[in-house]
């Protein structure tokens, strides 16, 4: 089966990433390509300030970009868009293409929440992308919206989904984030060498609401968010790609490190998909106390897996590492993910 795709916002960092995912991708064919008015009717090679550490695909190079709007892909007829959009303009054009019967996976932060909207990890939570019946008859388009989390949140869910099996009641993370995440412009070389900032505005609030809708239960008309207190502390640090966060977890039972190492090492996802790793969640023993790295571990399964690490007992549960690619698994690879359950589950 062949499908049609198209990236809303091609240009950026992460529409760069979509397009290095989508080379030779098994299921999905890219049509089209969209950015802003001043980039439409360019080669995507002229667009683009290319940043991704393999080449443009040649015959991306050469597409023409189009305007994101409904008619700037009418003529590519695709079955499919990743949105990498900015929030602030997703939230506007989005809707446009919804309406018009479009199916959209999406990066973008807008409408996560929302409780008719899918936020999903296709291993964790698939069954809430049946959110979007409840989507489609309140809003009353034929189109379907599903979200991928933030960064920051799809490094840690994985890791506490797996351990939610001791009864989890209490998550405090602290993240230490790479510059990646703010995009090639967000942080600059002034303020990141030599440095850490404690503040990503917005980021703390994701993660600390993002976690409870993903780790809830869908009813089939509604998802109840878990019933964990979750807060988060966010930092950016100089590092390029991978985030990495050192969890607390409090349990009704009173699981081991060891307990806790093996649920997260034999975590079996819900979903397998064709960009699956084999194993979601590398876990290292107490052998290896400094890892994971970022530099070291951001790659494991592609970049689409997370690796744990640093497990330990505390007085009041437990505390350990997590890490991810956060451009790869925790931006376009998650919507990618997305795109693949859609199909597999007849949205597409």
């Amino acid at each position: 089966m062949s499908v049609r795709v198209g990236i809303l916002g091609a240009t950026g960092a992460v529409g760069q990433r979509f397009i290095q995912l989508l080379d030779d991708h098994p299921t999905f064919d890219l049509a089209a390509v969209t950015a802003s008015a001043d980039s439409a009717g360019k080669t995507y090679r002229e667009a683009a300030k290319w940043r991704v550490d393999t080449p443009i695909p040649d015959d991306v190079a050469e597409m023409e970009v189009t305007e994101t709007t409904p008619a700037g892909v009418a003529d590519a007829d695709v079955d499919l868009l990743f949105s990498s959009l900015p929030s602030g303009v997703a939230a506007e054009v989005e809707p446009d293409f919804l309406e018009e019967g479009h199916v959209v996976s999406s990066n973008s932060s807008n409408d996560r929440m929302a409780a008719d909207v899918p936020l999903t990890i296709p291993e964790i939570n698939p069954d809430h992308l049946d959110l979007i019946e409840v989507q489609r008859d309140e809003r009353g388009w034929d189109g379907a919206l599903v979200k991928n989390p933030n960064c920051s949140t799809i490094t840690m869910v994985p890791t506490l989904a797996a351990i939610d099996r001791f009864g989890l009641e209490s998550v405090r993370v602290s993240t230490l984030q790479a510059v990646s995440g703010a995009g090639y412009s967000g942080v600059t070389s002034m303020e990141i060498i030599d440095n850490a900032i404690p503040h990503i505005g917005g980021e703390e609030e994701k993660m600390e609401t993002e976690s409870r809708k993903l780790l809830g239960e869908f009813d089939g008309a509604a998802v109840d968010l878990h019933s964990a207190d979750v807060a988060a502390s966010c930092n950016r640090i100089p590092t390029l790609d991978g985030h990495l966060e050192n969890v607390f977890a409090e349990f009704a039972e009173d699981p081991s490190p060891d307990d806790l190492r093996e649920a997260m090492r034999s975590f079996e996802g819900a979903a397998e998909l064709p960009s699956s790793p084999d194993q979601l969640i590398k876990v290292f023993g107490d052998d290896e106390p400094e890892r994971p790295q970022p530099r070291l571990d951001r790659t494991y399964a592609d970049g689409m897996g997370v690796v744990a690490g640093g497990v330990q007992a505390t007085d009041a549960g437990a505390k350990y590492n997590c890490l991810a690619h956060n451009t790869i698994r925790g931006a376009a690879g998650a919507s990618l993910l997305n795109g693949e359950l859609l199909v597999e589950e007849g949205y597409v």
